[in-house]
């Protein structure tokens, strides 16, 4: 069940990333526009909302705020991902190394 699930969300995302005009796609006309989000400027967020993924879960935060952080960066990776930067008092929580495990 779970697994058809993924399947099908999996399939869903790979046709919604499409090129958007109906004709061919040609590399050279333009690469950041290709699709829903792609390109460098995609690849960009990627890596910063991964290494925001691993400060939060490095850091010395209850395992309820870690959560919370990962979901908000999760599912708004752009502004998630300034709030955190911005708002989310990194340095009073910056922990030895290691992570914690959850209960």
């Amino acid at each position: 069940m779970i697994q058809s699930l993924f399947l099908q969300i999996l399939f869903t995302t790979l046709a919604l990333g499409a090129p958007l005009s109906g004709g061919e796609f040609h590399a050279e006309s333009n690469a950041i526009g290709y699709g829903t989000g792609g390109g460098i400027v995609g690849l960009i967020v990627l890596v910063l909302d991964v290494l925001v993924f691993i400060e939060v879960l490095k850091s010395n935060r209850p395992p309820l705020h870690k959560l919370l952080w990962c979901l908000v960066v999760f599912l708004f990776p752009i502004v998630g991902m300034l709030i955190y930067f911005l708002f989310s008092n990194r340095e009073a929580h910056k922990s030895g190394g290691a992570y914690e495990p959850l209960p």
